[in-house]
């Protein structure tokens, strides 16, 4: 057994109800099943990217505490704009207080808003477009098709993108991810600009869209992974809502009623970082019993929620974990 570092300790010695309870149960199942030889899935929604999880969460790829990760679009490219335009950020603490003229500023300037983070549309965006897309025409040329992700992987690994970096390459989780070369699902990866961009490249007949993978191989891809990895379990660790989480947690009942394959094992572990209200039916803030209605999880899965916010819940979890 690891010793805990001061991170691990407060929190074990502080928070010991509600929500902060949660969190700490949520962290010591996480390290259960990593030492039963499960493995696990750490979906993104949200702007954890932009949010700079990459700090911590690339530190939990290397350590081999995270084994295939579902994410948005946005994530997936907003690790990779940071690691090169990070100076060039703006951050506007007093967000609340502007006013649509403040924003249309900001849109003039070349700056796109999330929340208290300005992301620089000319240093993040099209510093990444020119080189992304001679690897995409080049693949086309060759015959040749891959997942969204997978393009990336190559841009980061090709070392094109060096003479930008602009933070310790250490801190990106798409770097480490690259390095390993995890497995990951994007489903939905058309809603992101990289996605705008690549459709603007079809539409005007530069490339073709067959030559990136569709949300379908996703898909199937994910159920072969789970398929020849499920047999000492996998649990899901959810960051937020969204497609990046409803996207991979269906696997599992697609493979035993649609494939009819009963020996499919239930996800073996769930837990999710959520501010959504049930009430609203929003399936985000669903507790996680429904979802052993549709098949998801089974009646004895380990189940959390954490009713809170992700950019300090997630860290506070991954620091237990990497025995901070």
């Amino acid at each position: 057994m690891s010793s805990k570092g001061e991170i691990s300790t407060f929190i074990q010695k502080y928070f010991l109800h509600f929500n902060a309870a949660s969190l700490v149960d949520a962290a010591k199942a996480y390290e259960d099943q990593l030492a039963n030889n499960a493995k696990m899935l750490v979906s993104l929604a949200g702007a954890m990217s932009t949010a700079e999880l990459g700090k911590i969460f690339a530190e939990m790829i290397r350590q081999d505490k995270v084994h295939i990760i579902s994410c948005t679009g946005a994530n997936l490219e907003e690790d990779v704009m940071n690691l090169v335009a990070h100076s060039h950020y703006k951050r506007v603490p007093n967000y609340r207080d502007l006013t649509p003229q403040d924003e249309w500023d900001l849109l003039e300037k070349g700056l796109n808003r999330v929340t208290d983070t300005c992301i620089p549309e000319e240093e993040a965006f099209r510093r990444i477009q020119q080189h992304i897309v001679a690897i995409w025409k080049d693949a086309e040329a060759k015959g040749e098709r891959y997942f969204p992700h997978e393009f990336l992987y190559k841009l980061l690994l090709s070392g094109v993108l060096e003479q930008y970096y602009e933070i310790d390459l250490k801190d990106s989780w798409m770097y480490a991810a690259a390095e390993k070369n995890l497995p990951m699902v994007v489903p939905g990866w058309e809603d992101s600009t990289l996605g705008n961009i690549f459709a603007s490249y079809v539409l005007k007949g530069e490339l073709q869209a067959q030559t990136m993978k569709s949300g379908i191989e996703y898909m199937t891809f994910l159920a072969d992974w789970y398929t020849q990895i499920s047999t000492e379990g996998v649990g899901f660790f959810q960051i937020g809502g969204g497609i990046a989480g409803d996207f991979p947690i269906c696997v599992v009942p697609m493979l035993y009623q649609d494939m009819e394959r009963p020996e499919t094992p239930f996800w073996s572990y769930f837990c999710q970082i959520s501010d959504s209200t049930t009430s609203y039916g929003s399936y985000s803030g669903a507790v996680p019993n429904e979802k052993i209605t549709w098949g998801k999880l089974d009646i004895n899965t380990p189940k959390f929620i954490i009713e809170s916010d992700a950019t300090i819940v997630a860290p506070l979890i991954f620091a237990y974990l990497l025995d901070m």
